[in-house]
């Protein structure tokens, strides 16, 4: 998605399948595509009919597998007749060579079940895909090679990529268009104008698209400026632009680059996402986002809503940005993005309004199908945590080394470790660290000393400590930048060299805490001090997604019945987390939630029907 910092700056803000042998069309000027699904001058052509995109944008890992069907018959509802969706690599791929595409990760199940309802598909298998994500969808395993460069010629990096979408090939590949399937036509990198210009890396992309079984139509999709669209696109492959106010003169620029070519709004967006601590982002100006979606519809341009439909980023995959003023910028875990549908997957009032003013631009003899159910909604009823765990009995053996080591350094993607070291001097000082990433608690003999944030752009903190009690630093990663040239080196971790009073602190013990496992915690009936994990049971007699109701506490992260929700944070704007019906079970669930700064929680969590977003004036820190 492209930065919209950046456009201010330059100004500007019932599938009828045919199981076809794939026939590639000789490409003279201003054509292309299949017998299937191509181009010729200014039109997209299906089947050989001028056909207009009219797509909304979704992700597999963002929407439980569950609701995928009725998420797709919301998008039909609204008017639209195609969906868009990233890939992440680093779900496919968690370990290099590991490949998964089951259960949550199914991504041609998602396609099959898209071709069922009638929508036709948008891939977007990156490698790289930015959509706030952790890494921009990289893989953190990429990170443990020290000086290899991601989104570049690295021939390491090429490698890697290359073969994980040669695995995406073989799921993927089989179900375009021209072989029976509804995938009308597959990104190559994404906005990568936006980042650079290297035009043998983008081939290098391309080919390895092409040697993966991606035959059909390929595009690329940038900003409107003659540096993004120059950098990011290639001549041999269809370009689309993305923007997000002003449809006229993002067009206008794209024709100054390119003409003859289908135009098409490759993310046009009805919303935005939301970084902790800034206030909420609604949808966008209701009036202004119809006067472009009008216009579009109007002249015939195919477009995608970005986002149709947001979800949430489960678990550790939030992605973060930077920006002049603030060093980091970790995105929260709802991905409402003000879009259409809403997080738990309801019509807003813009689904109404856009499906209104789409149905008055419909073809001849097509109709709007009838809006679904929202999905069921229940109210969790007050739950009591009446049990507590400490976070340092996860610790198991160290890892010991001169210096810190960077999470990559220890094979460890997400989540938290522990650092615990001997202090050269005792009294009062200064310690000095490389960089923090990108939380840091400070801890000796369990007393909190004081916390390094990487949003304030810390890198030392005046302490007391005393003589010979070792010094403890618990470091999470809140989520590796997904944007710009920041996150070529987004290692986490504690980052040295680490000194105390201006001499070295040296011989460091490690415990990595991924918490992709809890079955380890013993929990005994009271509460603990931060950090502490604290649980609590009840019991459901019916089922229903619902909002877990956070306000009170303090930092960390809930898991229901196993499933990582993600983040809360008192300073919001997102005061609640999305528990979705799947995960739910009648009679007896449980609750974890691990309590971060906090060392008076609630200790109560309760469900609700709506989310609450909420940036408390008093607390930014």
């Amino acid at each position: 998605m492209i930065d919209r910092r950046q456009l201010l700056h330059a100004g500007l803000l019932g599938l009828a399948a045919l199981s076809l042998p794939p026939v590639a069309l000789a490409a003279p000027p201003g054509r292309g595509g299949t017998a299937a699904f191509g181009w010729q001058g200014e039109r997209f052509l299906l089947h050989g009919k001028p056909f207009v995109i009219r797509g909304g944008e979704m992700h597999i890992g963002r929407v439980p597998r569950q609701h995928w069907r009725a998420r797709l018959r919301m998008l039909k509802a609204m008017g639209l007749n195609t969906v868009g969706t990233y890939l992440f690599w680093n779900l496919h791929e968690p370990r290099p060579g590991r490949f998964d595409f089951e259960g949550q990760n199914d991504i041609a199940a998602f396609v099959r079940i898209a071709r069922e309802e009638g929508v036709w598909v948008i891939l977007r298998p990156g490698p790289y895909a930015c959509a706030e994500w952790e890494f921009g969808g990289f893989p953190a395993w990429l990170l443990k090679t020290p000086d290899l460069r991601v989104r570049t010629n690295d021939p390491r990096f090429v490698a890697a990529a290359t073969g994980y979408l040669k695995a995406v090939g073989e799921q993927l590949a089989p179900l375009q268009i021209h072989r029976g399937g509804p995938i009308l036509m597959t990104q190559v990198e994404n906005e990568y104008g936006s980042f650079g210009s290297d035009h043998g890396y983008m081939a290098s992309i391309r080919d390895a698209l092409r040697a993966a079984g991606f035959d059909g139509l390929l595009y690329t999709a940038d900003g409107p400026t003659e540096r993004m669209l120059g950098g990011g696109t290639l001549p041999d492959v269809l370009a689309m632009v993305n923007f997000g106010d002003d449809a006229a003169g993002s067009f206008a620029a794209f024709a100054r680059h390119r003409q003859g070519v289908p135009r098409m709004a490759g993310e046009f967006y009805p919303g935005w996402f939301d970084h902790w601590g800034e206030q909420h982002h609604t949808a966008a100006d209701p009036a202004l986002v119809a006067r472009n979606l009008q216009w579009m519809l109007e002249r015939g341009i195919s477009f995608s809503l970005y986002m149709f439909h947001g979800g949430t980023t489960f678990g550790f995959m939030n992605g973060a940005n930077d920006s002049a003023t603030e060093p980091y910028q970790p995105d929260t875990s709802s991905y409402d993005y003000g879009a259409p549908l809403d997080e738990a997957g309801r019509p807003t009032p813009a689904f109404h309004a856009l499906r209104a003013l789409i149905g008055r631009h419909l073809p001849a003899g097509e109709t709007l199908p009838a809006v679904p159910p929202s999905p069921p909604m229940i109210a969790i009823a007050p739950v009591t945590l009446d049990q507590s765990a400490p976070l340092r009995s996860l610790l198991g053996e160290p890892v010991r080394a001169v210096r810190p080591l960077a999470m990559e350094e220890l094979d460890q993607a997400y989540g938290f470790v522990w650092y615990r070291a001997r202090l050269p001097a005792a009294g009062k000082g200064a310690l000095q660290v490389g960089d923090v990433r990108d939380m840091a608690l400070l801890y000796q003999d369990g007393r909190r000393l004081g916390t390094l944030d990487r949003r304030r752009g810390d890198t030392s903190v005046e302490l007391e400590v005393q003589a010979g009690v070792p010094l403890d630093l618990l470091v999470e990663n809140l989520g590796r930048i997904n944007y710009g040239p920041r996150m070529v080196d987004e290692r986490k971790g504690l980052l040295g060299p680490v000194r105390f009073a201006g001499k070295p602190v040296l011989d460091w013990d490690m415990h990595p805490l991924p918490l992709d496992d809890l079955s380890a915690l013993r929990f005994t009936a009271g509460a603990q001090a931060a950090p502490a994990f604290h649980r609590g049971r009840f019991v459901l007699d019916a089922l229903g997604d619902s909002f877990i109701d956070m306000r009170g506490w303090g930092r960390g992260h809930v898991w229901i019945n196993g499933h990582h929700l993600g983040r809360y944070w008192r300073i919001g704007p997102q005061q609640t987390l999305l528990v979705p019906a799947q995960w739910l079970r009648r009679g007896e669930n449980e609750v974890v939630v691990l309590e971060l700064e906090s060392d008076a929680p609630p200790l109560r969590v309760q469900g609700r029907v709506d989310p609450v977003f909420e940036t408390p004036g008093a607390a930014q820190g």
